[in-house]
C-alpha cells in the first residue's frame, strides 16, 4: 500500500498522512486516530529510505557520548530523545569512549548525509582538535564546551558549582578537604578544580599535601581506590569533594570499611545528583544539574542550527544547586 491509498482511505492529504507518521503535533486528534487507523489496518509502513533520497534529509540525529556506562548521561539523552521524537526525528547513540578517532567516524556520518545533526558531550580538548573540520557540519556541544569557540553549547558553570560546594563544606567546620578529580581532559574536571581552589582560597585555606588525588575513570572502584590513598596520607581529611557521585559513593565505601563514619568523621559531597545519590546510606549530598533539561536544550539548540546554518555561536548556561543531605 502506498502513501497515496492510506491518504484516500483516511480521507485527508499526503501530506497529513506524513506528518501524523512524523509524530507532528499541529495534526488534529480526531484526524490523527483516523489515519492511524487506517495504517494499523492496512500494515503500511512508510519507504524511509526513498523519502531521504528526495529530501536528502536522514531524520536521524547523533549523540556522542565518552562512556555509555556513566549514569550521568542517561537522563541527558532522555532530554534529547524527548525533543527528537517530538519533531520527527531518531536518536543514534554513540560511544566514542572520548577518542578523536571515533569522534570523527560519527563526524563523516554528518558528512555523507547519513546523519542530520549531532550532539557532543565528548571532552572539549577533543572537540577544539575537531572544529577546523567540521565548521560547517550541524552540531552542538553539550556540557563540554570551547566558550570561544564556533560551535552552540549547553552545561553549568562548573567553577561555580563546585565553589558553593567546598564553601559549604567550610562553614560546616570542615578544614582538611580533599578533591577528587577526574580526566583534566574535560572542561568540567579543570573548572571543578579551579572551584575548590578558589573556595579554599576564599576562607584562607590552602590544600594540605596529598588533597588533590585524580583518577581517569568515574567508577565506584575509582572512588574506593583513590580515598583509600588519601586516607594514607599524614594527613587525614576531614571532609571529601568528588567531581562526581560515583567517585563519591567509592570514596565513603572506603571510610566505612577504615572504620570511619560518614558525615562525623568525613564529611562526603559528589556532583551531578545521579538517582543512586539519594539511596546510599548515608544519602549524599551533591550538587544537581539539570540533567534532561541539558539534553532538551541541547536538542532545542541543535534543531535551531539546522533550521538556521548561519545562527551565532550561541552559550546558554543552566542552574545548578546544592542538595544537601546526610553525607555532610
Amino acid at each position: 500500500m502506498s502513501i497515496d491509498e492510506v491518504a484516500r482511505k483516511a480521507g485527508v492529504s499526503t501530506a497529513t498522512v506524513s506528518r501524523v507518521m512524523n509524530g507532528s503535533p499541529s495534526v488534529k486528534a480526531s484526524t490523527r486516530a483516523r489515519v492511524e487507523a487506517v495504517i494499523s489496518q492496512e500494515g503500511y509502513s512508510a519507504n524511509r529510505l526513498a523519502r531521504n533520497l528526495r529530501t536528502a534529509e536522514s531524520r536521524l540525529l547523533l549523540t556522542m557520548v565518552p562512556d555509555f556506562s556513566n549514569p550521568f548521561y542517561a537522563e541527558i539523552v532522555k532530554g534529547i530523545d524527548s525533543v527528537a521524537r517530538k519533531n520527527g526525528y531518531h536518536l543514534l547513540l554513540c560511544d566514542t569512549g572520548a577518542s578523536l578517532t571515533a569522534e570523527r567516524t560519527y563526524f563523516d556520518m554528518l558528512r555523507t548525509r547519513l546523519a542530520d545533526g549531532a550532539i557532543c558531550l565528548d571532552p572539549d580538548s577533543t572537540q577544539r582538535a575537531m572544529a577546523s573540520e567540521t565548521g560547517k557540519l550541524q552540531w552542538v556541544a553539550c556540557c563540554e564546551f570551547d566558550p570561544k569557540g564556533p560551535v552552540p553549547y549547553v552545561g553549568i558553570n562548573n567553577a561555580k558549582a563546585a565553589q558553593d560546594a567546598v564553601r559549604y563544606l567550610v562553614q560546616r567546620g570542615r578544614r582538611n578537604i580533599a578533591f577528587i578529580n577526574s580526566d583534566e581532559r574535560f572542561l568540567y574536571a579543570r573548572q571543578r578544580k579551579d572551584g575548590y581552589m578558589a573556595a579554599l582560597a576564599q576562607a584562607g585555606l590552602t590544600p594540605f599535601e596529598g588533597a588533590i588525588v585524580k583518577t581517569e575513570g568515574l567508577t565506584f572502584d575509582d572512588g574506593r581506590r583513590v580515598a583509600t590513598r588519601l586516607l594514607a596520607n599524614p594527613t587525614r581529611p576531614d571532609a571529601i569533594f568528588a567531581v562526581s557521585d560515583t567517585l563519591a559513593i567509592g570514596a565513603m565505601q572506603a571510610l566505612h570499611e577504615a572504620g570511619l563514619r560518614v558525615p562525623e568523621d568525613v564529611a562526603v559531597i559528589g556532583f551531578d545528583n545521579v538517582p543512586l545519590a539519594a539511596m546510599v546510606q548515608p544519602a549524599l549530598t551533591t550538587i544537581a544539574q539539570p540533567m534532561f533539561r541539558l539534553g532538551e536544550n541541547a536538542a532545542l539548540l541543535l534543531l535551531e542550527r539546522m533550521r538556521d546554518p548561519g545562527m551565532p555561536p550561541v552559550g546558554t548556561l543552566l542552574d545548578h544547586e546544592l542538595i544537601i543531605r546526610g553525607s555532610a
